[in-house]
């Protein structure tokens, strides 16, 4: 045979496809181990079951045991209004105005909720031991994952039954329904919508193309959350809209879960019967979808996620939300393409050194647009608390006061996240010519001043309607609750050990409180603060000296927040300090 015929001879030959090769190593017809398989797994985890059964117990009980001992004089209290006839007629009212737009709200929040929170978790996640040995077994993945998503729906499930108790005793207290008829309708949406929840969760977390439209289209969605909170508040009032209101009850699963609940307080839903039939018709087909998808999970996804959760729930109980928060940001960068992206944005250099840090804070405000986003949408729900607390007089009108200012700090704090990953890891500030304490200080003056001019413009509708005060108080709140960011960024891991201070008291261990004024230091200071100072000054209507002092104690209370900012940035750096 010449070499042209063997060459010939060996093309014709048909090529083999390893990758082919590969899924064929193993089939389920010829060795299928999973029954054995999980049966010595079993076996060697008996002793582990046990421990955990006991943990789970000793955790049960602590919570029942704290439960009685805190809110065991509220419901005493309450009991003894109820035996005395205490009339919720009032309040009633208002909750049967705006329950429509309320039930929309709550199931929606959840719906987004839940896709949220497949996108890094899910309904199903594997423990990592199980996903870096089980899944690498002759093993069936259905057996192995189809589990944890019936795990999670029950879970849903057990948890908004005992919602949908509490909610009929709410309504039963506020006089607008018998408490069995209340249940009755509140169970569709305890049973239905959960499974739903988990079943949409276990969509995003096995299709990739709707994992990207929920974290491209959750800015809107919050969007329109805010609208419906809007609605609600507004409904509350008396200011409803009976049209809207329709839409929303036949939008979706959200209003088809209402209706039951909007019938039996008196409200308008006669084709209830018909959306309860819809509602658990999709809530069929989303289980049995979600159990098809639940097979079908790469295993590279599953073990992200469990790597990802076990951080989570590690950091969690040693109090670093900052670090929770840093894992979820890592597992977002890593789920697909485009998911951490940054947009390229530049701008022209400052010639003095001063400036630089300034510089790059507004430039990676401008190549992350999420977060001037979400500073806006904190705005905006601070201008409604505030516009809606000054309605009402006395307590009613602090309350409303202590939210805006609350939610005024989340919109700064949004701003603020420069100076939080500068502490993340402090090697990073080697670029800068400054000690670590100026550098920090720098971190405090573009938050203080884009939150200023924000704040200006969201005190322009008050100042028309008759309020110029708000010209300057809103924007003045901006510098200590920028000033209380840093110092939150630069108080250093969390000290557990102010958890146990050895003090016994009638309400247990004082440290717990310790701790928790240590951790929320900044916001509380600069919130109540200024909440004691405002609500002094709007107890009238404010003049030109009042404006001035209460502009004063700001200032004040920057200067200290500030002060206490670089003393913590010093002890980031030298820790003996």
């Amino acid at each position: 045979m010449s070499h042209d015929e063997s060459v010939r001879g060996e093309l014709d030959e048909p090529v083999r496809d390893e990758s082919a090769e590969d899924e064929l190593v193993w089939s389920e017809g010829e060795d299928d181990r999973t029954a054995e398989t999980l049966r010595w797994l079993r076996e060697k985890r008996k002793s582990h079951r046990r421990q955990k059964g006991r943990d789970v117990a000793v955790l049960v009980y602590t919570l029942v045991l704290l439960g009685a001992g805190y809110g065991g004089g509220y419901a005493v209290y309450f009991l003894h209004r109820l035996r005395l006839g205490a009339d919720y007629s009032d309040v009633g009212a208002h909750v049967q105005a705006a329950l429509p737009a309320f039930f929309t709200l709550l199931t929606a929040a959840l719906a987004l909720l839940a896709a949220r929170d497949a996108l890094w978790r899910g309904p199903v996640v594997v423990p990592a031991p199980s996903v870096g040995w089980l899944l690498a077994q002759p093993v069936r993945r259905s057996v192995i994952l189809r589990p944890w998503f019936w795990l999670s729906s029950g879970v849903s499930a057990v948890t908004a039954l005992v919602a949908a108790v509490a909610a009929a005793v709410v309504l039963r207290v506020l006089g607008l329904a018998s408490p069995g008829g209340a249940l009755l309708a509140l169970l569709p949406a305890a049973v239905c919508l959960p499974l739903l929840a988990v079943a949409a969760g276990m969509a995003v977390e096995h299709r990739a193309g709707l994992a990207h439209l929920v974290r491209r289209f959750s800015p809107l969605a919050v969007v329109v959350l805010m609208l419906l909170a809007g609605q609600t508040a507004a409904a509350a009032a008396g200011h409803r809209s009976t049209l809207l209101e329709q839409v929303e009850l036949w939008s979706g699963p959200w209003g088809w879960a209402a209706q039951p609940v909007v019938s039996v307080t008196g409200g308008h839903a006669a084709g209830w019967p018909a959306a309860v039939v819809l509602l658990a018709l999709l809530t069929a087909a989303g289980l049995v979808q979600g159990h098809r998808d639940a097979a079908l999970v790469p295993t590279a996804q599953l073990r992200r996620r469990a790597a990802t959760a076990q951080t989570v729930s590690s950091v969690m109980y040693s109090a670093e939300l900052r670090a929770a928060k840093l894992a979820l940001m890592d597992a977002a960068a890593a789920a697909g393409p485009g998911a951490g992206r940054m947009r390229s944005v530049r701008l022209p250099r400052p010639r003095s050194k001063y400036l630089v840090v300034v510089w790059r804070d507004l430039l990676s405000l401008l190549r992350t647009p999420a977060r001037p986003g979400k500073a806006l949408m904190w705005l905006a729900c601070a201008t409604a608390a505030a516009a809606l607390g000054l309605q009402f007089s006395g307590g009613a009108r602090a309350v409303g006061l202590a939210a805006a200012l609350l939610l005024g700090y989340f919109a700064v704090g949004v701003l603020a996240e420069p100076a939080r990953l500068e502490t993340d890891d402090v090697r990073r500030a080697a670029w800068s010519p400054f000690r670590f304490r100026t550098l920090m200080l720098q971190h405090a003056v573009m938050p203080a001043v884009l939150g200023a001019l924000l704040a200006l413009l969201a005190a322009v509708p008050f100042a028309v309607a008759g309020a110029p005060w708000a010209l300057v108080l809103m924007p003045v709140c901006a510098l200590p609750f920028a000033a209380a960011a840093v110092f939150s960024a630069s108080r250093g891991p969390a000290r557990t050990d102010m958890l146990f201070s050895g003090v016994s008291s009638p309400i247990g261990d004082p440290g717990v409180f310790r701790f928790f004024f240590w951790y929320a230091a900044g916001p509380l200071v600069s919130v109540g603060g200024l909440g004691i100072v405002l609500h002094g000054v709007l107890r009238h209507a404010p003049g030109a000296g009042a404006v001035a002092v209460a502009a004063g104690s700001a200032a004040v209370l920057t200067a200290g927040l500030l002060f206490f900012a670089a003393r913590s940035a010093d002890r980031l750096v030298r820790p003996g300090s």
